[in-house]
């Protein structure tokens, strides 16, 4: 899962950033009002970590503009103000959830893995496809009730292709979901097929089936169709 995370302290920002990389997460960082907008408007996230008081705007301002642009990030407010009118207003104005400085990570962190399951997996932290199961929590993968070991861009990999099932992803989507901004800087996408290659035979390993489908010049597609 992707994270933008927009602070302006950057102690803090480094903080976040560092727990929840360990935690799996893809994450990249804010901090200032102007640095978030070009981001929003450039790459996708899962989930966007707002704080409102920044240097050089009101994060509230930035919110309407992910709203205006239907941004389909989930939105976890996160602010030293504990004023219920900016709690209002950020809900109000489309945000998910509300913290108050100063907060545990490991609540943040329950905070952001709620929010995931709400968006993008029905409430539920197993994401299913036939004969595949995968926890969201475990971070664990199991074909026909056989345990896999993924790495961990293995399984990014595969959770972004369950999630996106029979929709046709192009190397450029996948490449900007699963790694950082830099990945502008790449040549060309061949470590997608290798870490794409390596997947599908985990799984067929459990199973005959292959659901990764290659449409040459197009991208990938994950169906059993």
């Amino acid at each position: 899962m992707k994270l933008l995370i927009v602070e302006d302290e950057v102690d803090l920002l480094i903080a976040i950033s560092n727990y929840l990389t360990k935690e799996n997460y893809l994450c990249e960082l804010a901090d200032s009002f102007r640095k978030a907008e070009e981001k929003i408007h450039l790459y996708e996230y899962d989930i966007i970590l707002l704080d409102i008081t920044l240097g050089d705007g009101n994060g509230l301002d930035l919110l309407k503009i992910i709203k205006k642009h239907n941004v389909q990030a989930g939105i976890i407010i996160v602010s030293a103000k504990n004023s219920l009118d900016d709690k209002i207003n950020g809900l109000d104005l489309g945000a998910d959830d509300y913290m108050t400085k100063p907060f545990q990570l490991t609540e943040l962190n329950s905070r952001i893995k709620a929010l995931l399951r709400r968006r993008r997996f029905e409430g539920n932290h197993l994401v299913t496809f036939n004969e595949i199961i995968l926890d969201t929590d475990s971070k664990s993968v199991s074909v026909n009730q056989q345990h896999i070991v993924l790495t961990r861009k293995e399984y990014e990999l595969l959770l972004y292709l369950m999630v996106n099932k029979n929709r046709v992803l192009t190397k450029e989507a996948i490449a900007e979901h699963l790694w950082e901004d830099n990945i502008d800087l790449s040549d060309n996408f061949d470590f997608i097929y290798t870490h794409m290659n390596n997947l599908r035979k985990k799984i067929k390993r459990c199973g005959e089936n292959d659901y990764i489908k290659t449409l040459y010049g197009m991208g990938y597609q994950f169906t059993d169709q």
